[in-house]
């Protein structure tokens, strides 16, 4: 007579023999190879990307970040600009960001130039923040008694890119979960949106609000604004509903929305509270490769034909 348990780890192993362990390691192989084995190429230009969604709890801050050390790994020059109050972006990107900081606020607010604040993120060489302080909550206020209360990021991160002694490939905006003058800010200064959506409930939910705020801005402050990407995050292979989120958005956005979807990870929420990214908290994570291939396609979707 079989051993019950017998029977049970039978019945995980496919008709090939493996079991899902051995298939989900010999794929993580395969993705390991592929992605050392791609060369990113450098935009002849930097590529500014606002990250954005009104929704709270998408992953923007985990997206901007994560994407910006993927693409600092293979060599490009990236700067991430913290817009959110939080300040999140700047504790998983390990910059200084206490009150007394040196900040983004300093540098909308008091016209401080962006090359004396902007830090060098311990994540690589090649990766800089422009951090964000708690005075930043009362910037809104502030912001709109001034002159060009709207430009005023766009100006000095044009000064900062024109100075600043090597060139930048990317520069990556995260903004807050509102639509008042930070994030107007950040679309005046940005080419490209990228907004992440996540592969649950309500996924959609005040996308065309946004959307429709975006062609506003397009139309009366930065006519070279659009939306170039869509990235699903939160992704669970295992339910239903994500596979349905996952079709309605491919159906509605076919060019926006990249190939790769981030899956929800226990290593990625892990990564900031040790002051990392996915990409050098866990390298060979699920959630760290799903990075790493969402930035290899947008480094190829932008380079020159």
């Amino acid at each position: 007579m079989k051993h019950p348990e017998g029977n049970l780890a039978d019945s995980t192993r496919s008709f090939d023999g493996t079991t899902p362990l051995a298939r989900e390691i010999a794929e993580n192989t395969r993705r390991r190879r592929a992605i050392a084995a791609q060369s990113l190429p450098l935009p002849p230009e930097p590529r500014i990307f606002t990250v954005a969604n009104q929704k709270g709890g998408v992953g923007k801050t985990t997206t901007t970040v994560n994407l910006a050390a993927a693409l600092a790994r293979e060599g490009a020059r990236v700067l991430v600009i913290d817009l959110d109050p939080q300040g999140n972006a700047s504790t998983a990107l390990g910059v200084e960001h206490r009150a007394d900081t040196p900040s983004v606020y300093d540098v909308i607010i008091n016209d401080v130039p962006m090359i004396e604040v902007v830090q060098k993120s311990p994540e690589s060489e090649q990766l800089y923040c422009l951090p964000a302080t708690i005075h930043l909550a009362g910037a809104e206020i502030e912001l709109v008694s001034l002159v060009a209360r709207e430009q005023r990021l766009r100006t000095a991160l044009d000064t900062f890119l024109d100075t600043f002694p090597d060139q930048f490939h990317y520069v990556f905006i995260d903004c807050p979960p509102s639509l008042g003058l930070l994030t107007i800010n950040a679309f005046v200064a940005a080419k490209e949106v990228l907004i992440p959506i996540q592969c649950e409930y309500y996924a959609l939910e005040g996308l065309s609000q946004l959307l429709s705020n975006i062609q506003l801005i397009e139309r009366h402050l930065n006519p070279d604004l659009a939306v170039s990407t869509i990235l699903l995050t939160m992704y669970d292979a295992r339910t239903n509903l994500a596979n349905q989120v996952v079709k309605d958005v491919r159906d509605h956005f076919p060019e926006q929305v990249l190939r790769t979807l981030i899956p929800r990870s226990v290593r990625i929420s892990e990564a900031p509270s040790y002051g990392q990214t996915v990409i050098s908290y866990d390298a060979n994570s699920p959630g760290s490769l799903s990075y790493l291939e969402a930035a290899g396609e947008i480094a190829h979707r932008g380079a020159p034909e």
